[in-house]
């Protein structure tokens, strides 16, 4: 039965101090769900038979049928501690011992890590889920550089512990010594992206940041759990003993003391962590898998474990879950690590606040942020958007990072697009209704104080993804979240019958709402294409577009790659081009700008909106330019966000500024669709050398200047060898070493080649990790799986952008050439591309 009433979670809504935040987040297939269902059966909202298997928190049909999360949900948790003796371990003073969890669970496969970033804005604190066997995967490193990315604190469970016992039957060194490597790599990767204002935030067993269990099996251990219990018996402090418990500590029985060595005349002692941890877990899984009738009793005996009538007559597995569900329930060690490391919302926004808010640090809105105050401000970020049973719907998903919100306020729905002080992408509209998220169903809810994550009724139609809302007139915006993947695979979809066309339009508007990451749009040549992260993100989507969102059959072409176009030297001579009316001259040349320009403008370290001194400096200082070009940068395209640059070179020209937006705009127009297959342009620097302008500002218009930027743009690209680039994965591949040979084969069939391959210690698995372009990885799983015969696991990621090999792009004979062409074709363009001197004016 449910333990707590919506009234109970409101009371503890106003006490910041008792309320986690925290994410569930982890490499695809590690347990994540699985673990959930502990927290949620100590809630009382699913039987304890059920947790671990009814994996409460994947709501959607599709996903209880694959087995993978697929959209992340969030599910509101009452927990209490149970021995109040803890509260003093908290670092944030509080006098009550009840909590409120507001947890998202999250998927992990890479092709949706979108959503992951999502709940990460929204979450103060991570569970980190890794598994005993595979250790830290691709994607354990995506998400925890996301979450360090967002300022979010990190703990940790290895789960699957009873693998390790059941299936590979190691020894107790052995487990130790697997369970120290995993948490090496872990902190590897913490140390990584070390942040000063979020400090050190490696995870020690010693320190009560790590956990060890089985999610399926519904039990879990911290060593602070265990000091409890020692200290208990053995009257010693508790914190002395947990730093004992794990590491190269030996207990000697014979002289009742702690030594550093493990010999002892002559005698070889055991380590701590195993002899007073994992023995007794040992004995457990000895006893009832070897069904030893006789000894079970006296073992639970010890270990204070009572069975009920019916549990008694269980044996084997059966037995085993009950027993160690009743002896390290799973749902203790989780809270008791969430509440005492995890921030709560007044700690974690004094140091989140400077990521998250876009406008000065010391406005009202800035400081409302930091100190999570419930009367300021209101700010609240809509991270996603989450359909709801009517159709067509959407519960906008949120954080409330200052003020309260309640039903009926008046608020500023902010898009991403909003610049204070302007109206574009504004809206002021009242709130109908304000919900708790639980899981698959809602709770209605009055009011919302700062600190608390929720949902909110009646305002989809104003936000299309996220967005901020806010009561002040002069807040700035809450920081767009950056994805770490993009949308690079794309399927045009049409209907079957020409009378749903209006449902396909309807529908896809509604699609590209509910995910983060997918983009829809309309194709120069009339084709309605979606674009997603990979194949079954894509293969998701268009299934929900066409099932839920559109409700109409529909005909879906085979997946294309969107390519870039770039340059691979400098022009070989000026580009010169005359405006219609002859009065008004430019002259452009194109070089490539270096990859990691290009990089650094994707990840967001330099872009449009940084101070011009400061970007000047990262761009002389870094990159090696020179200070005069790097302060007359006019901007960045297409979208004003992208990886090409415009830059001044001119000197003394009269009326320049005047002309300054046509030539920006001509810039847009033309780095959005490039001369060789109108694909968008990347890496590219444009000099503008010299500009002549007619005196009167008449004959020097929008309509002269743009058209004439474009086509000197275009010239000077054409002039400069055009390349073509394609995107390319990161494939990382798991495979057992009889195996490794099939996979070669596959690759090179698929142009991508292996980087790295090293042996997981320990186990006969390889980690093989490769570049595999993206137009070649269709079809890739199913081909790797029937090479190795089902062995491999390989899993991909966008990692960068590569100029297509194979010669030049405007030579129909080579491999580039023919992707232009088709490329061409597809679009409904004429097949060959036009030579510069179709856009270049002769003196």
């Amino acid at each position: 039965m449910v333990n707590f009433t919506v009234e109970e979670i409101r009371g503890l809504m106003d006490n910041p101090a008792n309320i986690r935040n925290m994410s569930v987040i982890a490499h695809v297939d590690h347990g994540k769900s699985t673990l959930t269902d502990s927290l949620v059966q100590r809630a009382g909202i699913i039987s304890a038979a059920k947790a671990g298997e009814a994996r409460f928190t994947d709501t959607r049909p599709d996903e209880q049928e694959r087995g993978v999360t697929i959209k992340s949900t969030a599910i509101s948790l009452y927990a209490t501690l149970k021995d109040a003796e803890d509260l003093k371990d908290i670092p944030v003073k509080t006098d009550k011992n009840d909590f409120l969890v507001n947890l998202i669970d999250s998927p992990g496969h890479v092709d949706f890590s979108s959503e992951v970033t999502a709940a990460l804005r929204v979450t103060d604190g991570a569970l980190v889920v890794v598994d005993t066997v595979e250790g830290v995967c691709v994607q354990t490193e995506t998400v925890l550089r996301q979450a360090l990315g967002e300022r979010i604190k990190p703990v940790v469970i290895i789960n699957k512990v009873d693998r390790a016992l059941l299936e590979l039957q190691v020894t107790k060194e052995d487990l130790y010594q697997n369970f120290s490597r995993v948490i090496e790599s872990v902190n590897v990767v913490i140390a990584t992206y070390f942040d000063k204002a979020l400090g050190d935030v490696q995870v020690y067993p010693d320190k009560g940041t790590i956990c060890f269990g089985s999610g399926l099996h519904g039990w879990a251990f911290t060593i602070r759990q265990f000091a409890a219990r020692y200290s208990k018996k053995f009257g010693v402090d508790k914190n002395k003993l947990m730093e004992r418990l794990w590491g190269d500590n030996y207990f000697n029985p014979a002289t009742k003391k702690w030594t550093k060595s493990s010999q002892h005349e002559g005698k070889e002692l055991e380590r701590s962590f195993n002899s007073f941890i994992l023995d007794p877990i040992f004995r457990i899984f000895g006893a009832v898998m070897n069904f030893k009738k006789d000894e079970i009793p006296k073992l639970l005996e010890k270990l204070e474990i009572k069975l009920s009538g019916d549990e008694k007559d269980l044996e084997g597995k059966q037995l085993l879950k009950v027993v160690m569900r009743k002896f390290l329930p799973a749902a203790d060690a989780l809270l008791e690590m969430m509440i005492l490391h995890l921030p709560s919302p007044i700690t974690a926004q004094k140091y989140r606040m400077e990521t998250l808010y876009e406008g000065p640090p010391d406005d009202e809105a800035a400081i409302a942020i930091r100190d999570c105050d419930a009367k300021g401000t209101l700010m609240l970020y809509v991270s996603k958007m989450v359909p709801t049973s009517d159709k067509g719907r959407f519960y906008a998903f949120g954080r409330v990072f200052s003020g309260t919100v309640r039903s009926g306020l008046k608020v500023r729905i902010q898009g991403p697009n909003y610049t204070p002080g302007k109206k574009e992408d504004l809206f002021v509209k009242a709130i109908q209704r304000t919900i708790l998220m639980m899981g698959r169903n809602i709770e209605p809810i009055e009011d919302v104080p700062a600190g608390n994550i929720l949902g909110l009724v009646g305002i989809d139609q104003f936000l299309l993804k996220s967005g901020t809302l806010t009561t002040s007139e002069t807040a700035h915006n809450l920081k767009v979240m950056k994805f770490s993947v993009s949308p690079v695979v794309q399927r045009s979809v049409e209907v079957k019958n020409a009378n749903d066309l209006p449902k396909l339009v309807e529908g896809l508007k509604r699609l590209s709402k509910s995910d983060p990451c997918v983009l829809t749009y309309i194709a120069e040549t009339g084709e309605h294409v979606v674009a997603g992260a990979g194949e079954l993100h894509l293969e998701i989507c268009l299934k929900d577009l066409e099932e839920d969102h559109a409700g109409v059959p529909l005909r879906i072409s085979d997946p294309v790659v969107g390519y870039r176009e770039t340059v691979q030297e400098e022009s070989s001579m000026t580009a010169l081009s005359k405006s219609p009316n002859k009065h008004n001259r430019l002259y452009l040349k194109a070089q490539p700008l270096d990859e990691d320009v290009a990089k650094d403008i994707e990840a967001g370290r330099i872009g449009p909106r940084d101070d011009f001194k400061a970007r000047a400096r990262i761009l002389a200082d870094e990159h090696g330019w020179d200070v005069t070009d790097a302060r007359k940068i006019w901007c960045f395209g297409p979208d004003t966000t992208g990886a090409n640059l415009l830059v001044d070179q001119t000197k003394a020209v009269q009326y320049l500024n005047e002309i300054k937006d046509s030539v920006v705009s001509g810039f847009q127009w033309a780095t959005k669709e490039g001369p060789v297959a109108e694909e968008p342009m990347r890496s590219i620097r444009f000099n503008i050398l010299d500009v002549t302008l007619h005196a009167d500002a008449i004959h020097r218009g929008g309509g002269q200047i743009i058209p004439t930027a474009r086509r000197a743009l275009y010239a000077a690209t054409l002039l400069a060898s055009p390349g073509i680039q394609e995107p390319v994965y990161l494939c990382e591949i798991q495979v057992p070493e009889q195996a490794m040979g099939g996979i070669y084969g596959v690759l090179t069939r698929r142009r991508g080649h292996v980087f790295e391959e090293n042996q997981r210690p320990g186990t006969p698995l390889f980690n093989v990790k490769s570049y595999l372009p993206v137009n070649e990885s269709f079809g890739f799983t199913a081909d790797l799986r029937s090479h190795t015969a089902g062995q491999a696991f390989p899993q991909m990621v966008f990692d960068h952008w590569q100029v297509l090999p194979g010669g030049s792009p405007l030579d129909k004979t080579t491999k580039p050439g023919q992707v232009v062409e088709e490329t061409r074709k597809r679009k409904g363009i004429k097949p060959d591309v036009p030579g510069y001197e179709n856009y270049y004016d002769k003196l």
